[in-house]
């Protein structure tokens, strides 16, 4: 149940906000089990559109808007079919809140890869915190979008990545929707259970110092190192230049990190929930 923020429970030894109650990470967990279990999952293959079509059930079931974002990318391997799927939560102020994360994985030949943390994990965050948003009145309008083709169909550069924000960037930069965005989240690599989110300086400070200092507030200051910082360039880069305030929440301190063994035995409930729970509360501190 809902409640004011001040109630305060403990959880894992430390203590946070109520009003966050509502994620659950084992609930965060299945569904990343349920998305990892479809198998490697490269944009356009059939894996890619059964998982698409699972993560559009399950949003149905909570009464969102959904918005099926399809569009063909060009990539050194040809023209691929790929598709953002965004999860609208009204609200009334006409600013906006983005929640974002990709749910593809990469192509490697010589093994199989399901990238739990990298792909499942943020897919799994995504479909938990449009569960906890449903329902609930809100002040901005909140948008819950799983990125397709974040990841390179060869080797990473500037014209071969993160097609699906590139895309839904532009998109909202025509709309409208850029301008009215307060904050863009990126969630990737967020499931692993030695949680290590270094500070990505990339991305914008205010919202980075935000994020931070919610985390601590809420007992969670381990897990956010600010010593450290790193550089990324992932799904939140595309919003970042054309001026929008995005940050990216990424555990790149991951041995598995494109390999076989990022299997969901890395992942873990504990860490999907203390992500979970700070983003939302940094989505009520925002409102």
């Amino acid at each position: 149940m809902l409640r004011t923020g001040l109630l305060l429970f403990s959880l894992f030894g430390v203590t946070c906000c109520a009003w966050a109650a509502d994620f659950s990470g084992a609930s965060a967990l299945e569904f990343t089990r349920r998305a990892v279990a479809f198998g490697p999952r490269p944009s356009g293959s059939e894996a890619n559109r059964a998982l698409q079509n699972y993560i559009i059930g399950q949003l149905k079931q909570w009464g969102c808007e959904i918005v099926e974002d399809s569009f063909n990318a060009t990539t050194p391997k040809g023209v691929v079919a790929m598709k953002n799927i965004i999860a609208k939560f009204p609200g009334k102020s006409g600013k906006a809140i983005a929640l974002t994360g990709h749910y593809d994985t990469k192509i490697f030949p010589n093994f199989k890869f399901v990238g739990a943390s990298d792909g499942g994990s943020s897919t799994g965050i995504l479909l938990e915190l449009a569960r906890a948003l449903a329902g609930k009145p809100r002040v901005d309008d909140v948008y819950v979008v799983f990125f397709d083709g974040e990841e390179a169909v060869g080797e990473w550069s500037d014209t071969d990545s993160v097609y699906g924000s590139k895309h839904i960037a532009a998109r909202w930069r025509s709309d409208g929707t850029l301008g009215r965005l307060k904050a863009l989240i990126n969630l990737d690599m967020i499931g692993d259970k030695n949680l290590n989110i270094k500070q990505e300086m990339n991305g914008n400070p205010s919202l980075r110092r935000l994020f931070w200092n919610t985390a601590a507030d809420l007992g969670y200051r381990a897990y956010f190192p600010t010593n450290d910082p790193i550089t990324i360039e992932d799904d939140h880069i595309p919003f970042v230049k054309l001026g929008a305030p995005a940050i990216d929440l990424i555990d790149f301190d991951y041995p598995p990190w494109h390999t076989a063994a990022d299997t969901m035995d890395k992942v873990s409930a504990q860490s999907l929930e203390i992500v979970g729970r700070v983003t939302l509360e940094v989505v009520r501190r925002l409102e």
